[in-house]
Parts: C-alpha cells; structure tokens; sequence
C-alpha cells in the first residue's frame, strides 16, 4: 500500500498547532482589509468584538472581529484592542506654570491689574498671558502713575473686586514709592489692605527687567539724569529706529520667564495670587 495510509497511524490525537497571526492594534485610522468581504477603510471604532471602517466613498462597515479576519498591506493579522495612549507631559507655559488646557479657563473677574504703560502690559501678556486668562484677570495701562490716587478711588476696589498695580521703580525715597504710600494711606480714605496691592521692581524702566544678556549686551546702559531714558537707551546702543521699534526688538527676544529680572518675576507673581478669584469648591 502506497500513500498517507503505508506509513503507522498516529493514534495519539495530536494535531499540528495553527500558525501564530501577528496581533495588530486597531488604531483609529489605520487601513485594513476585511479578507471576507473585500471591504477596505479606514478604522473609525473598534470595540473588540466588532470594528467599523470607513471606505473611501465615505460608507461604513461594522465587520466582526476574529484571528486573521483582516489584512494590513497584504498581511493576514488579528485585531486588538490597542494599548491606552501614555499620559503626555502637561504644557507649560512661559512664566513656568501648567498650561490653562490643564487648568480650565475663566471668563474675566471683576479684579484688575493695573501697570504704568504699554510696555508693561505687553511685556506682562507675553509671559503671564496664559495665567491671566486662565485666571480670568484682565491687565490694563494706566499710562503714568501721577494720579494713581484717583484712579484707585475711581476703581473702588473690595474684597470681591481686588486690584493688584505694578509699578516701576518702586524703591525707598523714588517718586513712586512717594506715590504708593499716599494712594494706600488709610488715614486720609486710603482701602483697605485686602482690596489693593502694590507692587513694583527696582528698575527705572519695565526695559531693564530684561536680563540685559538676551539682547546680547553686559549691562544696561547709565543714562544721565534730564535725559529721556529710552532715548538714551536707544543712543547708547546705537540704534538707528524709533524707540517703539527697539521695543518691539528687545520683546522679541523674551520667551519665557527666565529671560526677566527676579524683582520683576516676584512681584508679577504676588499681584496675580492677590487678584486671583479663590478655587472652585
């Protein structure tokens, strides 16, 4: 006798094992082929059971899942359910913080923060912009701080409805220190100490709260008094446009917060706790 049947019979039961399928992830997106079928597209849900592709007409199949049921570029695989996507790093944002995608958003509270020009306030929005806005607090110019005084009073600021000012030069014996202990006398109608604060960094100007390295120089400049100071910045450093446009150069260079002076980093910092809303219950 010739054939499968001149050798012994096996009577031990045995079978040869099936081949390993490779086992492949049904990530969103990935094109496969329904081997049965001939259906091909694009996963757009899978549930372990079941597996719904969009072809390229934009029809969907729901195909059921089992070992080699699919092919991917020309492979018979079995479909799984992917692995959980690991946990990205939270974003962080210039002044050092966690991002507001993390944190939530605000819609703006009734507090403020006032700084004395424009030049404060973009510099402020740069760096703490994310925080301000996650917090809901709004940064506004006073454009000098002469009348800080009234603009206190005008502002009537409570508890509830907090206001923070930064301002610049803020030293022992400065006009402006002159200035912040008039508008916070409580003796003469002065508010109260948990409605205002104010604070400042040590700077003539919002520009040296620029590491002077970032615009690759050693120091900032001494400029003579009854000088203009930003005129004699721009002179010193031999720029040849307007001082609005040598601004808007050294602001160009900052990114983060590490770029600025600690004095300015500190007091930024106080006046936003101080006139940020308490967290939700």
């Amino acid at each position: 006798m010739t054939g499968i049947l001149s050798g012994p019979i096996d009577g031990s039961g045995k079978r040869r094992k099936r081949p390993q399928l490779p086992k492949q992830p049904a990530t969103k997106g990935l094109v496969v082929r329904h081997r049965t079928s001939g259906y091909v597209g694009a996963i757009v849900k899978f549930s372990g059971q079941q597996v719904t592709i969009r072809a390229g007409d934009g029809r969907e199949h729901v195909l059921p899942v089992s070992d080699g049921a699919f092919s991917v570029g020309g492979n018979t695989v079995t479909l799984v359910r992917p692995a959980p996507a690991a946990p990205s790093a939270p974003a962080i944002t210039a002044s050092g913080s966690i991002g507001p995608e993390q944190r939530g958003a605000r819609v703006a509270v009734a507090s403020r923060i006032l700084v004395e020009g424009l030049h404060d306030a973009e510099l402020v929005e740069k760096i703490w912009g994310d925080d301000l806005r996650a917090e809901g607090v709004v940064v506004e110019p006073l454009h000098g701080a002469d009348d800080l005084r009234a603009v206190i009073t005008e502002f009537a600021p409570t508890p509830d409805r907090r206001l923070g000012i930064l301002l610049d030069h803020l030293i022992t014996h400065t006009k402006e220190s002159r200035i912040a202990e008039a508008a916070l006398d409580a003796s003469s109608g002065g508010p109260a100490a948990d409605s205002v604060m104010i604070r400042g960094h040590e700077y003539v100007d919002i520009w040296q709260a620029v590491r002077p390295s970032v615009i690759g120089i050693q120091a900032w400049p001494t400029i003579p008094k009854g000088t203009d100071w930003k005129e004699g910045i721009r002179a010193e450093l031999g720029f040849g446009g307007s001082t609005g446009e040598l601004w808007g150069t050294i602001l160009a260079r900052v990114s983060s917060y590490r770029d600025l002076e600690p004095s300015l980093i500190g007091a930024v910092e106080e006046l936003i706790d101080f006139v940020a809303p308490p967290p939700a219950d």
